[in-house]
């Protein structure tokens, strides 16, 4: 009889590097696997399970387990950044389909979103705020985006309440859960089905890799294609970006998490500080989301935050050239302060 064992807790899940194979040398570090195509047998058959590196790898096979651990979802996959996941998702649509997203979202995939609706004849519409989005989804739509928090006023979604409208409205939620990382916040629990990060961020953490990542609550059809596309499109991830995001994730819960704690502690300096008109942080009692926050982010409100500066723009681009231990760079989530 084996014996009995409690389930592991997520951040040892992460840090012992639970959902790498078993491999024949007992690896304690995963090897990188370089292949991109495998071997048949005589009779056509695929023995090792694997046909070409643009559809399945043993590359991603650690990355993605645990992942799919993590957000306690049925599959994952790995992209080559947060866009080509994105977009995977969107190219997994019916012409003719329609996408509610937030005002507010990553710049990036705004603009290709507003791009790709023109060209492929995609009804978009956009929200700001939840009664705004129980407004446009009084209608049937087929795709739900969130983004929360929010870059950059950090607002908060109800990803329950959302889940609700959106179903009732016949439509996939997505959820970008970038910021907060399964370490704060796991949206397929909360009704989400698919979520989605920029695993170039938080997940890898060392500014050293661009990469995303999908999970699904259920690998149904709609999954199926979201694959086809990513195989199709060849948006995968290479062997040593996969490698290196696998190790970044042995850290991810004690970087995020200190890093949270240092922003709450930042964002507490300047709420009162006379020369800040506004921190916006979810972790304050004055952040419009924060009773939300507090209900759907475990153990932390994450690492990001903005200032609004008194003095205007001009204010604001002297506090930046003056700061000494912070780098003037786009991204967020790695161990630099940016």
């Amino acid at each position: 009889m084996s014996p009995q064992h409690r389930p592991l807790q997520p951040d040892t899940l992460a840090a012992q590097g639970i959902g790498e194979p078993a491999l024949p040398y007992r690896d304690v570090v995963p090897p990188i696997h370089l292949a991109t195509t495998f071997e048949r047998a005589p009779d056509g058959s695929l023995p090792g399970g694997r046909l070409y590196s643009r559809d399945a790898s043993p590359a991603y096979d650690a990355a993605e387990t645990l992942l799919r651990e993590l957000e306690q979802g049925e599959a994952a996959a790995l992209f080559a950044s947060g866009m080509a996941a994105a977009s995977a998702v969107l190219l997994a649509l019916r012409p003719g389909a329609r996408i509610v997203a937030p005002h507010d979202m990553y710049w990036s995939l705004r603009k290709w979103l507003i791009e790709f609706a023109a060209n492929w004849q995609i009804a978009l519409d956009f929200y700001a705020g939840e009664d705004e989005l129980a407004v446009r989804l009084q209608q049937p739509a087929d795709l739900v985006w969130v983004e929360t928090p929010a870059n950059p006023t950090w607002e908060i979604t109800d990803i329950a309440r959302a889940a609700e409208l959106a179903q009732a409205a016949g439509a996939r939620l997505v959820v970008d859960s970038t910021v907060p990382t399964p370490v704060f916040t796991r949206p397929l629990t909360l009704g989400a089905d698919l979520v989605m990060h920029s695993a170039t961020k938080y997940l890898n953490g060392h500014s050293d890799v661009v990469a995303g990542v999908l999970v699904t609550r259920a690998a149904d059809d709609f999954w199926g294609r979201i694959r086809n596309a990513r195989a199709a499109g060849g948006a995968v991830l290479g062997p040593f970006e996969a490698w290196l995001l696998n190790r970044g994730l042995r850290t991810l819960f004690p970087r995020v998490r200190l890093a949270a704690q240092s922003a709450l502690r930042i964002a507490r300096h300047f709420e009162h500080h006379p020369g800040v008109l506004r921190v916006l942080y979810p972790g304050l009692a004055s952040h419009p989301g924060h009773e939300i926050a507090a209900r759907q982010m475990q153990g932390g409100f994450g690492a990001m935050l903005s200032l609004r500066v008194a003095g205007g723009e001009a204010a604001a681009r002297e506090v930046a050239a003056r700061v000494r231990l912070f780098k003037r760079a786009t991204s967020l989530g790695s161990v630099e302060s940016l």
